[in-house]
Parts: structure tokens; C-alpha cells; sequence
């Protein structure tokens, strides 16, 4: 009777340890409803690297952002902390409005030191070709994230690796898609490609699941399931998932939270805002290889593996893409002169804050 009673005082304590909501990390203050934000400073405060860089740089630069995620940084790893001069730095003024996560991924990134972002840097050779007179352009172009077009299949799967194919895949842009070429002086039709020369330490990508409806003439966000792999195999890289950054609700307004990996326990965690949980159920177990999502927005990828690399050095003064660009806005431009441009990258000489990601401007709901 008393190794019964026992038992039975076990598994109840079992069972009550078990709905503890103690988290081994803790979660941010804010001062209002940044959850886009709250969700990548936790990515880049749980991204090692990052992480211990910021700490060697955050008193050597006072013209970047790393005093200020340095001290945050040193706040979580004690408890919750504050965001509010991280809001203010980053010209937040209106906190009640939803805005994109992604697009505050790239700022913060953009006034970080190298140092500390070069972590996440990669970059694209883009070759264009006119398909009247041969004339070939080729342009390097760094890059945060690696934008991938959401399709909604309908009872078949979409996946990243799907998602990656068709962006390094050559196609023609013809018909409205022309190209203008400065040898024939006119857009033409032009065969457009990209390669990647920089495999980056980790690799981000962005589902976008916001786009034009043409039927509508209305924006939409697109709910369909994506499988994402828990590993990534690319030009003799490997890639590990140990982020994702998830976004519920519609284009007009919705919620930001984050699951993580943490490379100190290997466990998941959940961040939403001041809200820390550990991952119960494993997001890759039981032979599981991948997780399919219909929330899944940013997906955060460590390298593993290392591969030649097909650049000597990187070179701060090569241009930026944005993580989305919409072709619509840049069809006419070329009318000025300028050179074969693949439709889905634009050029700037200075570091592009996420210029065409589509902002979730309603409130959060």
C-alpha cells in the first residue's frame, strides 16, 4: 500500500512539474505592440554568434546599434528586459502599429556593426542576358534573406526546397517583364539567372506570404501549409532549422511570435513578448524530418557543413537586394537607361532597409 501511495505521489508531482511554466530564458518588455520586433531580437539574442559578437563590439562604435543590444542582451541573460531604446533608436514613434518583422530584421542588421552582422550575410551573382544581341550583364549583390514565393497548391504541398529551386532557376523575362538593354537601346526579351558565391553562416529566408491580388485588386496573405526541412542541403552546405519566426492573423494586422532553438540546452523554446516557454513536443521527433506550418514567415538556418566558397573576400561596397521586391513598381524604370536588372532585384548602393517589404500598417489584432 505505501509503494502504491508513493507511486502515485511521484507521478503527481511528475505531472505538476510538467505544467510549470519556468523557461530557462525570459521574455521582453515593451512599449506597446512590437511583437515584429520582440520576436527577431529574440532570434538574434539566441543566435550564438551574433550574440557573442555584439559583446566584443558594443563599446568600440557608438554610431551602431550594439551598446544598445549589448545591454539588452545582458538584461535577458538575467531576466526580462526592456525594449523601449531599442524602439526609439530604430525611429519607432507610433508603437500600437503593426509593422514587419522582416523588415526590422534587415534595419537592425543594417546598424550593426560588421563585425556582428556579417553573420548572416550571403551573396547572389545575377546574370542577365539579352536574347536579341547576346549582351550579358553580370552584378553582385549581398543579401539578409533569401526571399522565396509562396504558392498555394491546393492539395499538394508547398515546400522550401520547391521555394529554392524555382529561385535559382533561370527564366525569360519577356512580354511586360522586358528588360531594357543599353547596346539595343530598348527593352528586350532576357534570360535571367542567379547563383549564389557566398554561402552565409546562417541563412534566413522569408516565406512571403503577403501579395497582390490581381482578381481583387486588393492585398492578401496566403495561409497554405509550407513544409519546412529541419536540414538544408545546398551546393555541398548543410543547413540546420533553429528558428522560425511565425505570423499569425491577416495582412491587415496580426501576431509575431518566435520558436527557437537554444544552442546552450537544445531544447525549443516559444517566445511571444514577455512569454517564455519551453517546446514541450519537439518540433522534429519520431523520424519526423520536417515540420509543415501555415504560421511559419522567417526561417532562421545555421550552417553545419563548410563549402569553398566562390568569393575571395566581401566587399562592403557591393550593393544590397532587398528581401522583397515587387516587380510591379520597377517595370517602367529601365525606360531611363539603365542595364539588364532581373525583375526580382533591385540595386542600391547603400544598404536597403527592406524598402518594398509589404508593412502590416492596420493594428494589431
Amino acid at each position: 500500500m505505501d509503494i502504491t501511495m508513493n507511486h502515485d505521489r511521484v507521478e503527481l508531482l511528475r505531472a505538476k512539474l510538467d505544467n510549470f511554466t519556468i523557461s530557462d530564458y525570459h521574455g521582453l518588455k515593451s512599449p506597446g505592440l512590437t511583437c515584429y520586433l520582440n520576436s527577431v531580437l529574440q532570434v538574434l539574442f539566441m543566435t550564438e554568434d551574433f550574440r557573442e559578437a555584439i559583446k566584443r563590439c558594443c563599446s568600440k562604435d557608438s554610431t551602431t546599434i550594439d551598446s544598445l543590444l549589448g545591454k539588452l542582451f545582458s538584461e535577458l541573460e538575467r531576466s526580462w528586459a526592456r525594449t523601449h531604446s531599442i524602439t526609439r533608436n530604430l525611429g519607432i514613434a507610433d508603437v500600437c502599429r503593426q509593422r514587419d518583422a522582416a523588415e526590422y530584421f534587415e534595419k537592425i542588421l543594417c546598424l550593426s556593426s560588421v563585425e556582428a552582422s556579417k553573420i548572416f550575410k550571403g551573396e547572389l551573382n545575377h546574370k542577365t542576358t539579352c536574347v536579341k544581341c547576346k549582351t550579358k550583364n553580370v552584378s553582385r549583390n549581398f543579401f539578409w534573406i533569401l526571399p522565396l514565393t509562396v504558392e498555394n497548391l491546393g492539395r499538394q504541398t508547398y515546400t522550401v526546397e520547391t521555394g529554392l529551386k524555382a529561385f535559382f532557376k533561370g527564366e525569360t523575362s519577356c512580354s511586360v517583364n522586358k528588360l531594357y538593354c543599353d547596346c539595343c537601346n530598348k527593352k528586350q526579351d532576357a534570360d535571367v539567372g542567379c547563383e549564389m558565391t557566398l554561402n552565409p553562416q546562417i541563412l534566413s529566408i522569408l516565406l512571403k506570404r503577403f501579395s497582390f491580388d490581381h482578381n481583387h485588386r486588393c492585398h492578401v496573405k496566403l495561409h497554405c501549409k509550407v513544409d519546412v526541412p529541419q536540414t538544408l542541403h545546398m551546393e555541398q552546405c548543410t543547413y540546420e532549422l533553429y528558428a522560425l519566426v511565425n505570423h499569425f492573423g491577416s495582412h491587415r494586422g496580426g501576431h509575431y511570435t518566435a520558436e527557437i532553438k537554444s544552442f546552450e540546452t537544445g531544447e525549443w523554446y516559444h517566445f511571444n513578448d514577455d512569454i517564455v516557454e519551453r517546446v514541450k513536443q519537439p518540433l522534429f521527433g519520431a523520424g519526423n524530418t520536417s515540420v509543415r506550418s501555415h504560421t511559419a514567415y522567417l526561417l532562421m538556418y545555421r550552417k553545419v557543413s563548410r563549402c569553398p566558397e566562390k568569393t575571395d573576400e566581401v566587399n562592403q561596397e557591393a550593393p544590397f537586394i532587398y528581401s522583397d521586391v515587387k516587380a510591379e513598381g520597377r517595370r517602367d524604370e529601365a525606360e531611363g537607361g539603365e542595364a539588364l536588372v532581373p525583375h526580382h532585384q533591385v540595386k542600391d548602393e547603400h544598404c536597403s532597409i527592406g524598402g518594398n517589404l509589404m508593412c502590416l500598417n492596420a493594428d494589431m489584432v
